[in-house]
């Protein structure tokens, strides 16, 4: 089996291109900046918030439904150290499982 380089960032962008995003957990996601319809930004630090997790998923609901019609962009920051960490800790337990 070919050895990969996991420091590598061809590595994780291969692994990053294969992940379904219609579900992104929150402990992923260091920042959400926002902009809006009248030329606004608004930049949410989800780690100052995820004191309470299901507050900030329910905050993040409202706020969405009630400036859906204002927003023209999202985009999500993510906490790339911790998702290549989980990554690789679930892939070798998966290994060790699977022999």
């Amino acid at each position: 089996m070919p050895q990969h380089n996991t420091h590598s960032n061809e590595y994780w962008e291969e692994i990053f291109d294969s992940i379904d995003m219609d579900y992104l957990p929150l402990e992923y996601i260091n920042l959400i900046i926002v902009e809006f319809k009248d030329g606004k930004v608004w930049e949410i630090d989800v780690n100052q918030s995820q004191k309470e997790q299901q507050d900030v998923d329910n905050v993040l609901d409202e706020f969405f439904q009630e400036y859906e019609d204002q927003i023209v962009n999202v985009d999500f920051r993510l906490n790339i150290d911790k998702l290549k960490n989980d990554i690789s800790k679930r892939t070798k337990k998966f290994m060790k499982l699977n022999r």
